[in-house]
């Protein structure tokens, strides 16, 4: 008899084999960085954890870190470090985007550049173009996410508005080589799309460019399908949908399913109301998961963030099963408003942030 899998290890174990220092450190092994950099500057998300495997590897070599509130707990101690918002840039988003500028136009003319990028880039440095102030991208940027546009088209905004996305920063780079490694948090995993471009290289670019994507939410998804202790039924990357619609879909599917463990990634829009309550796009489709199950025995579904936040909360989303759902959900749902009833029913996934980004993983057991 097969043992009943855990899916919080299983989730811990795609997240884990995604890591930013991991990464970073098999890509240096492995000798794909071909130069030792002369600077190393580390954005977004998992910038922290890169940065370290960096930094150990090249102890001498000056670091920039840019990185979200609260991700910073494994930089290294020689690092200069800059913490900001996310998912809404502010004040000090425009201070990390001005001390980007500031370190690659400071790269001599023979230099090498280590870039390292994750998810979470696009806000957590910005320096705006023209007359745009801060507040008025603040409320583009809050209006593009309650509108639930897909994050492909969110950064091409934000590049239009941006004097360092899309390629921008580095036009100022006078040195020989800019390497960039990048976790991929977008579907396609363009580096055009990473970060909204921060680390992708401008057009005809004066300096040879090599970059490297070195983790993906493919990689995780597979490793959650090596450590299941019963059969894989599916492994797909389709998590693109908003939860209105993707909720039903999947729900009849799990229900229908063959016993077996079921992974998905991606990562769901959601439709914000006015004055939204408290979550993110991972609870509010775990939520409405529990709906589509409601009674089901013997299915089990973790849906989390694999960056172990999920909107401005502490939680990294949710793990429910047949038994979740109560009516009163529909009006959690409807006010986006998951976090604190899913806390009242111990359905929330709480990790802390991971060193990693690669959107999210849903990992589904039906017995």
């Amino acid at each position: 008899m097969p043992k009943t899998p855990d899916l919080l290890t299983l989730w811990r174990t795609g997240v884990n084999a995604v890591g930013g220092d991991a990464a970073v450190h098999r890509t240096i092994e492995a000798g794909q960085v071909l130069r030792r950099p002369d600077r190393i500057i580390a954005v977004g998300k998992a910038a922290a954890a890169m940065a370290a495997a960096a930094v150990r590897a090249w102890p001498d070599v000056p670091c920039l870190i840019v990185t979200k509130y609260g991700h910073a707990d494994t930089a290294p101690k020689s690092a200069q470090v800059i913490e900001a918002a996310h998912p809404v840039p502010d004040a000090a988003s425009v201070q990390a985007g001005q001390a980007l500028i500031d370190a690659v136009h400071a790269c001599a003319r023979d230099s090498h550049l280590l870039m390292l990028v994750s998810g979470g880039a696009s806000a957590l440095a910005e320096v705006p173009e023209g007359d745009m102030t801060l507040d008025a991208l603040k409320a583009e940027t809050q209006a593009l996410l309650s509108s639930g546009t897909p994050i492909g088209d969110m950064n091409a905004h934000r590049t239009s508005r941006s004097q360092i996305k899309g390629g921008k920063l580095l036009t100022g780079f006078q040195g020989a080589q800019v390497t960039t490694l990048a976790l991929s948090d977008v579907e396609g995993d363009s580096l055009a799309t990473i970060g909204s471009g921060i680390g992708d290289a401008p057009a005809d670019p004066s300096f040879a460019f090599v970059p490297h994507i070195i983790a993906s939410n493919a990689i995780a998804r597979d490793a959650v399908a090596a450590a299941s202790p019963v059969p894989v039924l599916t492994n797909r990357e389709t998590l693109y949908a908003d939860i209105a619609d993707l909720a039903p879909r999947l729900g009849q599917m799990l229900r229908d399913a063959a016993p077996g463990l079921h992974i998905f990634g991606g990562e769901p829009v959601v439709q914000l109301p006015d004055n939204p309550g408290q979550g993110g796009r991972n609870m509010a489709l775990g939520l409405a998961l529990a709906r589509e199950i409601a009674g089901t025995q013997g299915l089990h579904i973790l849906v989390a963030g694999t960056d172990g936040t999920d909107g401005p909360t502490d939680a990294a989303g949710a793990l429910i099963d047949g038994t979740t759902w109560a009516d009163s959900g529909a009006d959690a749902l409807a006010r986006a408003d998951a976090y604190p009833w899913l806390k009242d029913r111990g359905a929330l996934v709480i990790t802390g942030p991971t060193g990693t980004n690669v959107m999210d993983l849903l990992i589904a057991y039906k017995a």
